[in-house]
């Protein structure tokens, strides 16, 4: 493993019982880059999302994160480590607002993360950064609505305000415009951009031409082993990749 290299596995494998979900899967992920999985229906990718992530555990292979092996490890412990996920469907607390859904990530590493009683002096110190990220992703303005009163696009905004507040090394983003319209995945894939300097952004996404649009580099699955790999152009020209894609045209 390279200094380059932030995450790494090696056969990397998960049996159901005797069906192979994911058969081992090698996949290298660059710092500072947006590395995504993609694939058919079934080819794998949210299982192999879900093991990097630490919410499924290996049959077999193994899984380093700068230099450490993290193949036992439990969500909470890579977590500390700066991997934070995103999910598919908006993980924010719906009756609290907006700032308050960002603040309570922010307390995380203050050590207040469940002071709730604590007096509002000290949760006031953190209203600066509160607005800063709020600002960063388009919900300044909706800083003081319930999250429930949000657009399913602007939740998914805040879910990355959340996350920000974190400060995440790598930030895995399962399908994150998975539900959205047209104009929110454009919002979503400028918000991307925008936050992709100094991080490292792993994404399972069915959606090709944001992967063309965002990705630096591409694992392309079938059938849970790994088909092909590489910068768009060249996976868009696999003749494998194709008939994965049952004969159509990736573009």
């Amino acid at each position: 493993m390279t200094t380059d290299t932030i995450i790494q596995t090696r056969g990397l494998t998960k049996r159901f019982g005797g069906f192979a979900a994911v058969n081992g899967v090698d996949l290298d992920v660059a710092r500072h880059s947006l590395h995504a999985l993609i694939g058919p229906n079934g080819a794998g990718k949210t299982t192999v999302f879900n093991l990097v992530s630490k919410f499924l555990a290996p049959s077999e292979g193994t899984i380093t994160y700068n230099g450490q092996d993290i193949t036992r490890e439990k969500p909470a412990q890579v977590a500390r480590r700066g991997m934070v996920r995103s999910f598919q469907i908006s993980a924010i607390f719906p009756r609290m607002t907006v700032a308050e859904n960002v603040r309570i990530a922010l307390q995380r590493p203050t050590g207040f993360s469940f002071s709730f009683w604590r007096g509002e002096k000290v949760l006031t110190a953190l209203e600066d950064r509160v607005d800063e990220l709020l600002t960063s992703v388009g919900l300044i303005e909706w800083r003081n609505r319930t999250a429930t009163e949000l657009s399913y696009g602007r939740k998914r905004a805040l879910e990355f305000a959340t996350t920000l507040a974190l400060d995440p090394e790598l930030m895995l983003l399962d399908e994150p415009m998975a539900g959205l319209g047209q104009e929110d995945v454009h919002r979503i894939s400028d918000l991307i951009r925008q936050i992709r300097p100094n991080r490292t952004i792993l994404m399972v996404e069915h959606n090709l031409a944001v992967v063309a649009d965002l990705a630096d580099r591409i694992t392309v699955l079938a059938r849970g082993e790994v088909l092909a790999e590489g910068d768009y152009e060249s996976i868009a020209a696999n003749d494998a990749v194709i008939e994965a894609y049952i004969g159509g045209d990736i573009d």
